[in-house]
């Protein structure tokens, strides 16, 4: 299954392509395998495809020909930019000058690199013994880089004298003091006691048959600091060190790709302070500056350069099995606007009308101006045919960030012929069309009646009778009989609703008039300010709980830190939509305010959510699980995802 999570932008890249007992023999066969002088003098075999963008040594990035990426079947694996290596290597000193701290500098290098042998005899450092994070052997001393390797040694050659204190004295002494903390990666042959009578066989298992040279220590002397034996990482240690949150964004998503189950093991038991590293707002800085942070392809790029070879690059992508798939064109990503080929996981770039995008150097999507028309829909037409014929029936299309003049008409062009969704456009008119059904359900009164309770606002003001033959159809249902009115504030002492909703993604439109004036004809007035990132969040919990005295009850869609107003402990809620949500909040969460329960309970939640859909679908009789479960909560949890390691034979 190729997981794909947009909202957190993160998703898997690996997935379960290491098969028990035969790691190699997998990994081989889902690799093409071809001939090629691009990299060396000589012929040599090497991985194509996504293995060789996981192979340092012959790794380019950016860097590949057109030619290369069509001879490698590369082709959509990467974004249509085609960089130089003398580019790559100052968008790398652009982003390793940001590191204020000597070591954070050394670990970004170690991570563009691929190293020596250590011989693990034991240690007789005490401090090291009793260290949780030491990963050597744990008993007295007995007597006796991973991306692109090339652009690692040119940007050191290049730039000697600012890197050399950095990946040599002084640094490295802290590095190897520091070892077993900011351990990511094996970068070479250890060899302990334990491996006594089987050192041919280690030494076999280096994949590299042809060695010159062999570095290798005991860890008794390293750079005159004494015994440092062999340490460990401790991740989440880490990542409190660092104070940029992009950084702890970007040391996240270098986890996942080492180690997939340890990064979301980490995620699910520290949702609550990694949510907003993952997700909004650290997210949203993360989309505005990927081309600058851009470090390894992770996903599927599809450009107007791929029109009529959109099958050959969903053949590219190592996993075969795929259930869902989320796409984008890029033009409302998170409300911050067209990022053109900015975000994840597939990408279809048809362009960018971004100004400052088309002028920056480290942009990595089609440096044109945005496709419009039949040449867009020719583009997407393609991909919706090829992804059924790649993957069937049954994969379910995501789309997200589409803007509005796109999303509806995608989503009402395909709805009949594969399966598909857009979470986005359930924002605005979606909400209110489910809060317009609910209490059709619960008062049995006609949907018509209940829309006329349910008032919009857009940028042109208070949604109207008199504006129907300029609105577009999907605001029409919302357009009641009233005298225009051209702002938010005009329109809520009007109408004096007791819910304020926010999703027009235009930050700070909850403005201190406009929350007074829902605080003086509400004893509680209901304020979501759901659109994001923070900035461009409606307003801020601080703002409502003070602007409202303290009466507001208030969610958003990014997460805010709890505020204090007169003694008194306010927690903002963050926003889930969900009706078997809402049971789950207790008595107590709704005494600090919250109307949400804690992320901390996420996967118990959507368990329970989770079993109320599937209820729902039994009781429509389209369920294909047959029999139904006795419990489906517990059947459910039984299909989550587990991050606990598998045994290998």
């Amino acid at each position: 299954m190729l997981s794909l999570f947009v909202n957190s932008r993160s998703f898997n890249v690996l997935g379960n392509h290491i098969s028990s007992g035969k790691v190699l023999q997998t990994h081989l066969s889902q690799a093409k395998c071809v001939f090629s002088s691009s990299f060396c003098d000589k012929l040599s075999l090497i991985l194509s495809g996504y293995s060789l963008l996981r192979d340092p040594h012959h790794n380019k990035g950016l860097a590949f020909t057109e030619i290369e990426r069509d001879a490698h079947y590369l082709r959509g694996l990467l974004p249509p930019v085609v960089l130089t290596q003398e580019l790559q290597e100052k968008k790398l000193l652009h982003n390793l000058r940001k590191y204020e701290v000597p070591l954070q500098r050394y670990m970004s290098l170690m991570d563009l690199q691929c190293l020596p042998i250590t011989i693990d005899v034991g240690t007789n450092n005490k401090q090291l013994l009793n260290d949780d994070f030491y990963i050597g052997l744990r008993q007295k001393r007995a007597r006796g880089q991973e991306r692109n390797e090339r652009l690692f040694y040119k940007l050191l050659i290049d730039n000697v004298e600012e890197l050399l204190p950095v990946v040599y004295t002084p640094t490295v002494g802290e590095a190897c003091q520091k070892y077993g903390s900011i351990f990511r990666r094996p970068q070479g042959l250890y060899i302990s006691l334990k491996e006594k009578g089987k050192i041919l066989e280690v030494l076999k298992n280096w994949p590299e048959k042809t060695i010159q040279v062999i570095v290798v220590t005991d860890g008794e002397r390293i750079l005159g600091l004494g015994d440092l034996g062999c340490q460990e990482k401790k991740l989440l240690h880490n990542l409190r060190k660092y104070e940029v949150p992009l950084q702890r964004y970007m040391s996240l998503m270098d986890l996942q790709e080492r180690n997939e189950r340890l990064f979301y093991k980490l995620l699910i038991d520290n949702v609550e302070e990694l949510l907003p590293v993952v997700y909004t707002p650290t997210v949203g800085e993360a989309c505005q500056k990927y081309g600058s942070i851009f470090r390894r392809p992770q996903g599927l790029y599809i450009s107007l350069k791929e029109k009529g070879k959109i099958l050959e690059v969903l053949k590219n992508w190592p996993e075969k099995t795929i259930q869902v798939i989320v796409v984008t064109d890029g033009e409302r990503i998170l409300g911050l606007g067209d990022l053109g080929c900015q975000c994840l996981p597939i990408t279809i770039d048809v362009g960018t009308n971004n100004k400052q995008l088309l002028n920056d150097d480290f942009y990595i999507g089609l440096r044109q101006k945005r496709a419009r028309g039949q040449e867009y829909e020719d583009l997407l037409h393609e991909f919706m045919c090829a992804v059924k014929q790649q993957y069937g029936e049954k994969v379910l299309i995501q789309f997200e960030d589409f803007a509005n003049h796109n999303a509806f008409d995608l989503l009402a062009k395909y709805s009949k012929t594969h399966l598909v969704f857009n979470d986005d456009i359930q924002a605005g008119t979606g909400i209110a069309e489910l809060i317009a059904l609910e209490m059709s359900r619960q008062t049995g009164t006609p949907i018509e009646n209940n829309r006329e309770k349910i008032w919009l606002v857009d940028s042109k003001g208070l949604i109207v009778s008199s504006r129907m033959e300029s609105l577009q159809h999907f605001k029409k249902p919302w357009a009641h009989d009233h005298e225009p009115v051209n702002n938010l504030l005009d329109a809520v002492k009007a109408i004096k609703p007791t819910v304020l909703i926010g999703t027009s993604g235009v930050g700070k439109t909850f403005t201190q008039d406009v929350v007074e004036a829902m605080a003086s004809f509400n004893e509680k007035p209901v304020i979501l300010a759901l659109s994001n990132p923070t900035t461009q969040s409606e307003c801020t919990a601080e703002e409502a709980y003070t602007w409202s005295k303290g009466c507001a009850i208030f969610a958003s869609g990014s997460p805010f830190d709890p505020v204090e107003y007169e003694g008194k402990i306010f927690v903002p809620g963050q926003d889930k939509k969900s009706e078997a949500l809402a049971q789950q909040v207790t008595q107590e969460n709704f005494d600090k305010g919250l109307i949400y329960p804690p992320f901390k309970n996420i996967r118990k939640i959507s368990a329970h959510i989770a079993a109320n859909v599937a209820a729902k679908v039994y009781e429509l009789g389209l369920a294909t699980r047959l029999p139904r479960p006795d419990n489906l909560v517990k059947y459910a949890e039984s299909c989550m995802y587990t991050p606990a390691y598998r045994n290998y034979r």
